[in-house]
């Protein structure tokens, strides 16, 4: 084994010339391996940056501050009069999503429209919410209330799809605020609508069960909408079984978008065109039809399995979901094992931005540049809520990726006031070959940074909204 390695060594150093290291001295063997590693992972870099689509990463950038702050906003919420000590908030980071070092403390204070922090007599330091926001919390309510029955059919529809027809309840908590789910949809929300489903509790939990088939509602997303442009009015009350389809999904790419890259001389291709034609062509079963017999890998098989994706992606708010709470439902509702390299294959139906931990996919024809071409009333609440924090997207640089993203740094107060300088990101990817990778994005397509807000003079002086609020503190 060392005479193979020797050899192996010296064919090595013959095939480079003699080239030499350093100061003179000659690669070993794993230095030559690990620089063949990173010419490799550079390469794929440099062939997937072509396929970043610059909006998306700034609606996700936009996606990533609401979601912290409204987790700060939920947890208040559950608190008595809404306020509690900013320690609490501490111990409670990893649930809101807040990375360290950074403090919870100055995160709050970044959004002082939202947030109020004081210190009582102990000097015990404490945050609540401004009436702004308490405003907003009521007017959420009402909102989830309205939009209660849309998201009952939504569900029912998710359990028309699973092959058992049921679905763990825990599971689908996930989709909680991406569908538009009340705060209480495991206590009470979950009891509404006996009609179309019902709690059952089995060995491992408890689960949503079907409790009747409506036909109506067995008819897919992209069915009505190229019923609607053929002109069919009877789209929406097709009673009949759902059985085999043959649509072509809509594909979007962004304007600078070219579906080939050369390598070493060599022409490879994004998305080949002959491919694309004959997946859109293949015959594939509904996503409500019983899937059984289809061949895992098979095109019909991934076709199904992108069909419910998209049906699932239309159910949401706004379009996009966590590639994790996807993943969570492979077995339900038959989806392959790589699922995540069957979204990026589907380069133009969706689109995965790798920003931060945790991924994200979106439905690319919802979207028309960073906005939401059709936004309910709850997008347009969220839209409220960002708008009162110090956000204001100016980040120059989205091309590479962190766990703490730019945004993350402007919220936690580690910008840079003068704007000198921009922060870098990077992240690994489980797969370098799947995943797309860095690409820098053009100055005049660029987000309003944050802005540092403007704190009160004299924060120990804060009164809390309530004689209640005081005597908490007292």
């Amino acid at each position: 084994m060392r005479t193979t390695c020797l050899r192996d060594c010296l064919a090595e150093l013959l095939r480079c010339g003699g080239q030499r290291q350093g100061q003179g001295r000659f690669c070993c063997p794993a230095q030559l391996s690990l620089a063949r590693g990173m010419t490799q992972s550079r390469s794929v870099r440099q062939r997937s940056k072509k396929k970043r689509v610059h909006a998306l990463e700034v609606a996700t950038e936009r996606w990533k501050v609401l979601t912290k702050v409204l987790a700060v906003i939920d947890t208040l919420k559950k608190e008595e009069e809404h306020v509690t000590p900013l320690k609490r908030l501490e111990i409670l980071r990893s649930q809101l999503g807040l990375t360290k070092p950074n403090k919870v403390a100055h995160f709050v204070r970044r959004s002082p429209q939202l947030f109020e922090v004081c210190r009582d007599s102990r000097g015990v330091m404490w945050a609540g919410l401004s009436p702004q926001a308490e405003a907003l919390v009521e007017e959420e309510a009402r909102l989830l209330e309205d939009h209660s029955r849309t998201a009952a059919e939504y569900v029912t529809r998710l359990l028309m799809i699973s092959v058992d027809r049921r679905l763990a309840i825990d599971k689908i908590a996930h989709f909680r605020r991406d569908m538009g789910l009340p705060h209480d949809f495991k206590t009470r929300w979950v009891h509404m609508f006996p009609e179309q489903f019902r709690v059952v509790r089995l060995e491992d939990g408890d689960y949503l069960e079907l409790v009747s088939w409506n036909p109506n509602w067995a008819v897919t997303e992209l069915e009505k909408k190229t019923a609607a442009l053929t002109g069919d009015a009877n789209a929406n009350d097709i009673a009949s079984p759902p059985g085999e389809l043959s649509l072509s999904f809509p594909m979007k790419f962004p304007p600078n978008f070219t579906s080939y890259y050369k390598f070493y001389g060599k022409v490879h291709h994004y998305v080949k065109k002959g491919n694309t034609e004959q997946f859109q062509k293949t015959t594939y079963l509904s996503p409500y039809a019983e899937p059984g017999g289809l061949t895992p890998g098979s095109p019909e098989f991934d076709k199904r399995a992108v069909a419910v994706m998209h049906e699932i992606l239309n159910f949401t708010l706004e379009k996009r979901l966590v590639t994790d709470h996807l993943t969570h439902f492979r077995r339900e509702f038959v989806m392959p094992q790589k699922l995540m390299r069957l979204l990026l294959k589907h380069y133009g139906i969706f689109y995965v931005s790798e920003r931060g931990k945790r991924f994200s996919v979106f439905l690319t024809e919802s979207y028309d540049g960073t906005e939401l071409i059709e936004k309910c009333p709850l997008v347009r609440w969220k839209e409220k809520v960002l708008q009162l924090t110090s956000y204001r997207g100016r980040i120059k640089n989205l091309g590479k990726f962190a766990e703490l993203s730019d945004s993350e740094d402007y919220l936690f107060g580690n910008d840079d006031s003068s704007g000198a300088t921009d922060s870098i990101l990077d992240v690994k990817s489980e797969d370098s070959d799947d995943i797309m990778d860095d690409g820098a994005l053009a100055d005049d397509t660029e987000m309003d940074g944050f802005e540092a807000a403007e704190q009160p003079a004299n924060v120990e002086a804060w009164n809390l909204n309530s004689s209640a609020r005081t005597a908490i503190m007292a």
